[in-house]
């Protein structure tokens, strides 16, 4: 007999996370396995809360539309669920949601932390002899999911950064005065973002001078004489900084007492500013600070076709194994070649990769300790590759209106 299936998203947004969903309810509708195709509102809260609906109910061309469509359609959360041998409460609610809406197949699409999500749910099944299969879709900008290639996300997050640091060059060149323009970009352990930077190129010159990466330990002197050295060379100089840079003893340089989400980790940002007021003090009074802050993540009018064509792909090719047993694992992306760029979806244990963070290789960084090596540069190149536009009403993108109010309600 058939079953249904559930989708939910957690973590930050991303550009294409929403073309994963897409990518599993279109297979699923597919299917001879699968009946009703459900999306949980805000993650696994919604399940806990029992608060969801239906897409089989959602008109094909906000489906269609929703390829495009920034952000996470069905809500998100950041909610950590205790280990099952303590605390059996949270999972005795969401098999018994499950059952009562013959839940045969839950496909979680997020970040590190929503892969712990996927381990305890595939191994609480497991222990308890429970017919659900559970699998992981990769989504974060980040990129530090472990043993995927590289994560959904991150390709669109890249070309957004590459396109606003070349437009950043462009203004800061207009005049003859002297600059520094630093950018912040996020990344707290690892500065993948970041390097994208070095992808930014004009008349076929990297524009950016400096790059500064959390994965090697931050010298503010050391920074200040790199920054001198540029500045002697030209006169205007562009840095990109992550958000996480830490000194040697393993302290954000932008540590305070902000707030941290559900999974421990604190807001950082601010990185940028301490940087522009160090160099105004010891170099030049002209210096500028950009934040990209969210800006980066769910920028549609940026999109890499790429990117949202892969994020698809791993969606359609997880109702595939799911079909055929599949239980614990992560659907994630494996790279047959760069150049040509070829890639094909693949499965990782989720042991592997709950709880876990792929940092920018050693290899990949100059002695410098200032910027990214060309090989890092040629892994990066692929995935800003392509470009997809959203629909487009009175001069602005149109993204989908999914009616979560017109839940299915029955058995609530």
């Amino acid at each position: 007999m058939k079953k249904n299936c559930l989708i939910a998203q957690s973590g930050g947004p991303t550009a294409v996370i929403n073309s994963s969903a897409v990518g599993i309810a279109f297979e699923c509708f597919r299917s001879d396995e699968i009946d009703r195709v459900y999306a949980s509102n805000n993650g696994i809260l919604g399940i806990l809360t029992e608060s969801y609906f239906c897409l089989n109910d959602v008109a094909f061309d906000q489906l269609k539309r929703l390829k495009t469509t920034p952000s996470s359609a069905f809500g998100s959360c950041r909610h950590r669920l205790k280990d099952w041998r303590e605390d059996e409460s949270e999972y005795s609610r969401i098999f018994s949601f499950f059952r009562k809406k013959d839940i045969g197949y839950f496909f979680y699409i997020g970040g590190n932390d929503s892969m712990d999500t996927v381990m305890k749910l595939s191994q609480y099944a497991e222990e308890k002899k429970l017919d659900v299969v559970i699998l992981g879709i990769p989504k974060t900008i980040d990129n530090d999911l472990a043993d995927t290639d590289h994560c959904p996300g991150y390709g669109s997050a890249a070309k957004y950064i590459g396109t606003s640091l070349l437009e950043i060059y462009q203004d800061a060149h207009v005049y003859q005065n002297e600059q520094v323009t630093i950018a912040e970009v996020m990344g707290r352990n690892a500065g993948w973002l970041a390097a994208a930077g070095a992808l930014a190129r004009y008349n076929g010159k990297q524009v950016v001078d400096l790059i500064y990466l959390p994965e090697v330990a931050f010298s503010m002197q050391r920074f200040l004489d790199d920054v001198k050295e540029a500045f002697g060379r030209s006169k205007n100089v562009l840095i990109v900084v992550s958000e996480g840079i830490q000194d040697c003893d393993g302290s954000y340089i932008a540590d305070t007492a902000a707030v941290s989400d559900g999974f421990g980790h604190q807001q950082l940002g601010g990185a940028g500013q301490i940087l522009r007021r160090e160099v105004m003090a010891h170099i030049t009074p002209r210096v500028k600070c950009v934040e990209f802050n969210i800006l980066q993540r769910c920028a549609a009018h940026c999109l890499s076709e790429t990117d949202v064509e892969e994020a698809y792909k791993v969606g359609k090719e997880a109702v595939r194994y799911a079909e055929n047993g599949t239980s614990g694992y992560m659907v994630g992306i494996r790279r047959i070649s760069s150049k040509p760029y070829l890639m094909k979806p693949a499965l990782f244990k989720i042991e592997g990769i709950a709880n876990k963070e792929k940092k920018i290789p050693q290899s990949w960084i100059t002695s410098g300790k200032n910027y990214v090596t060309q090989e890092c540069i040629d892994y990066m190149q692929p995935l800003i590759m392509g470009e997809k536009f959203p629909d487009y009403e009175d001069g602005l993108p149109a993204f989908s209106v999914l009616k979560s109010d017109e839940r299915d309600t029955a058995d609530i």
